[in-house]
């Protein structure tokens, strides 16, 4: 007969079975952190379960596999992720189709029963803004989980940066590089549009780096007049051509964003504004004027040094977290380390470029303009309409 204390024992010492899953859209370090979640689990004696598809996969038998070192060889290095991510997977909101129409049903607590079910302990959950939200919803339920922030954007305001982001830069200032033969070889304009949703980190850490002539912010709404003086004094100076780098959330003075989808009870996707700026300025300038759109080209491909190492960082720091009995939390990148967050205050706002940034005034003082309205620009306009 086993004595009561003894089976108290036994259950407390049984190893730790704890999911990953990876929600939203995909992001160069995403393999990196899985990898880290993996073997420092099984390093402490754990098991390590990967949840495929997002938190829909907990609904799939098959979608929840055990993870051993063999899966995650050679991973850290590689971009995209082998749980495979969605859009899609809120399970507040899930889509169901049946006799050809399409209704949202509210599964959260079938998600919250199978994780009990398979007598998970926790939960990690790489994701951006989107992704966390919803995860801090389901802990609310019962699930304790860990945070991880992934997204490209560097948006997440809790944490000084998200893997992801530097990759992100590095393809899309690789990209401006290349465009400056071609314009100047053709003497145009050129505009090229950047992701970053709400935010111009990206816009701005590439348009920097990339040496570009304007860029423009969801953070500083612009006047065509700024970017046409910028433009002109360019050919002044018999530099005959332009680089325009402009964040997908960008927007004129006055105006509203560019929107490439805006259906009912979907999340309206940002993209336009690269092309639109390319017309006007062909219109106001007699200048040749291209856009390019970098789209989803900047998620993709080998996560660079630096976003391989902070996503290790932020992976082992998860598997730590579990370890000392933390939940419904974060780990986050602040003052060079890694520390934990309360996931619902983590999630609570966005992180936007502040106008007083260091490299905001650096870039001004080299000469870049941000196609902000100048002094007096207001009256001058609002004679004109009179």
């Amino acid at each position: 007969m086993v004595r009561r204390s003894e089976t108290k024992r036994r259950l407390i010492s049984r190893p730790k079975r704890i999911g990953v899953v990876t929600g939203g859209g995909d992001c160069p370090g995403l393999n990196a952190v899985i990898r880290a979640v993996v073997l420092g689990g099984i390093n402490r004696g754990w098991q390590v379960f990967g949840i495929e598809r997002g938190f829909e996969g907990l609904l799939y038998e098959n979608r929840i596999h055990s993870l051993n070192r063999q899966n995650v060889r050679g991973i850290i290095h590689t971009g995209g992720t082998i749980l495979g991510t969605t859009n899609r997977g809120n399970p507040f909101r899930f889509k169901m189709v049946e006799g050809g129409h399409t209704r949202e049903v509210d599964l959260s607590d079938k998600v919250v029963a199978e994780f009990k079910r398979r007598r998970f302990d926790a939960l990690v959950v790489i994701g951006g803004d989107g992704t966390l939200r919803i995860a801090s919803d389901l802990a609310q339920l019962g699930i304790p989980v860990i945070g991880v922030p992934k997204t490209i954007d560097n948006d997440l305001a809790a944490t000084e940066l998200t893997f992801g982001f530097n990759t992100a830069v590095t393809t899309a200032t690789d990209a401006i590089d290349k465009l400056h033969a071609t314009a100047e070889s053709h003497e145009r304009i050129m505009v090229v549009e950047v992701m970053g949703r709400y935010s111009g980190w990206i816009a701005l850490y590439s348009g920097v780096a990339g040496g570009a002539d304007v860029i423009l912010l969801p953070e500083i709404p612009f006047t065509f007049e700024s970017i046409v003086r910028k433009i002109e004094s360019r050919w002044q100076s018999h530099r005959n051509f332009a680089i325009v780098v402009a964040a997908e959330g960008a927007r004129p003075v006055g105006g509203d964003f560019f929107f490439k989808h805006k259906e009912a009870g979907k999340e309206p996707r940002l993209g336009g504004i690269a092309e639109y700026v390319a017309e006007e300025l062909g219109r106001l300038t007699p200048y040749e004027t291209r856009s390019l759109v970098l789209g989803h080209l900047q998620r993709g491909g080998m996560p660079s040094t630096s976003d391989r190492l902070l996503a290790t960082r932020l992976g082992a720091a998860a598997v730590r977290a579990i370890e000392l009995g933390e939940r419904n939390c974060m780990v986050a990148y602040q003052s060079a380390r890694i520390v934990t967050v309360p996931l619902e205050r983590a999630v609570r706002e966005m992180k936007t470029v502040p106008l007083d940034s260091d490299i905001i005034l650096s870039a001004k003082e080299l000469g870049i303009s941000f196609g902000e309205e100048a002094p007096g620009e207001k009256e001058r306009r609002r004679n004109k309409r009179k």
